[in-house]
């Protein structure tokens, strides 16, 4: 009876998955911006200003910030609207969009109402980590489900718009060409991937010339990849970066030299196996199952990952969570996934805990990869095709 209650009035109030989401992000991003500069959206603020004034946007401007712009060129105009704003309402806003993108996203999955709920409110916690980052994660997460949910509806303009929105602001965000597999239209795809990518390519240029954002993208690859030798360096403290499963190996072990190549390589091979059931390309359930695979691919293994990326890796848990048939063990091992990701930072673990065994072997990464291990093994095994029907739905409101 009590459990009863709990789904009921808990796990599936809309009500109380929209307050926890919206007022966790807001609580959060006031407390840090009242504590702070709100370092990175001067950052991002930067990117604005840089760009209109052709000013290199991957250079350390320590009179105006600390560290380093790390996002593409075309993120210039999709910070310009909170950019001209007054800082602290800019920083505002800014977080709140990130938050209204997500949970769009999220409300709009091929799940069950309730079910959407409940991942939600499961996610709360880390929306509001990253809300407290000031970061793009959420959007950059929005957008690969927006991907994956524009396929699912046929609309291949609107899909490959978020994919390469997602990959020109970063990188990692062209996982989302792993739905082309579902794509039936795959010369439509193709076309309109060519189409956005022309676009975001030259959108900047409305800002500035031609050849500064020519020259930016060149300047971006060079910072990215400073960046990537900066993340994996030993003989620095750095504990809050490499939050992949390179960086566990690397800390845990004390492989100094170790080449990440070794470990996204046969990643990489691992990952391609999941793509051989192409009987079930149609399958929802498949389907469902291979977007978790991409969105906690995208943060375990990439150097940069880092506690407010896992934004984009929880969701995934937490979908994989209510597809399986109910069990002791995959209660239990959700249970040890919300806390060592979403809590690690918290004062639920002692402040020793935190500052020498979960940040300095990166162990944040540690239940997204044991997930990616399971989320292999149960496609290998068509474990998808266990997933109750009732728990999903067969159409968005997109």
């Amino acid at each position: 009876m009590a459990f009863a209650f709990f789904q009921k009035n808990i796990l599936y109030n809309k009500k109380l998955a929209a307050f926890l989401w919206f007022s966790l992000s807001l609580i959060a991003v006031i407390l840090e911006y009242s504590r702070s500069t709100g370092n990175n959206f001067l950052i991002f603020k930067g990117v604005f200003e840089h760009t209109i004034q052709q000013k290199n946007l991957y250079l350390e401007y320590p009179a105006e910030y600390a560290d380093v712009n790390l996002y593409g060129p075309v993120f210039s105009l999709v910070i310009a609207p909170f950019a001209i704003l007054p800082v602290w309402m800019g920083v505002v806003l800014w977080v709140m969009f990130n938050a209204t993108l997500l949970y769009i996203a999220i409300q709009n999955l091929p799940i069950a109402g309730k079910w959407k709920n409940a991942i939600l409110i499961f996610s709360s916690v880390e929306m509001m980590n990253s809300a407290e980052w000031m970061q793009s994660n959420a959007m950059i997460c929005a957008c690969l489900l927006f991907g994956f949910l524009f396929i699912n509806r046929n609309k291949e303009v609107w899909a490959l718009f978020f994919i390469l929105l997602a990959t020109f602001i970063k990188l990692y965000g062209i996982v989302g060409f792993t739905f082309f597999l579902f794509s039936k239209n795959k010369g439509k795809f193709i076309f309109w991937a060519c189409c956005w990518s022309v676009v975001f390519f030259v959108a900047p240029m409305i800002l500035s010339s031609k050849a500064f954002i020519i020259q930016s993208y060149s300047d971006w690859y060079e910072r990215l990849q400073l960046k990537d030798i900066r993340n994996t360096r030993m003989d620095i403290k750095n504990d809050f970066q490499d939050i992949s499963v390179m960086g566990m190996i690397r800390r845990i072990f004390h492989i100094d030299d170790l080449k990440n190549i070794w470990v996204t390589l046969p990643a990489i091979l691992l990952f391609a196996t999941q793509l051989l059931r192409i009987p079930y390309y149609k399958d929802l359930r498949y389907r469902l199952y291979l977007l978790c695979s991409v969105l906690i691919t995208t943060i375990i293994f990439t150097t940069s990952s880092e506690s407010p990326t896992y934004i984009i890796a929880f969701p995934a848990v937490c979908i994989w969570y209510i597809l399986q048939p109910p069990s002791k063990w995959v209660n239990g091992f959700f249970i040890f996934a919300l806390l060592l990701t979403s809590f690690s930072y918290s004062d639920i673990f002692t402040p020793y805990v935190r500052t020498h065994i979960v940040r300095p072997y990166s162990l944040k990464a540690l239940p997204g990869f044991i997930m990616w291990l399971i989320l292999l093994w149960q496609i290998w095994r068509k474990d998808f095709l266990k997933v109750d029907m009732a728990k999903l739905e067969n159409s968005t409101n997109l």
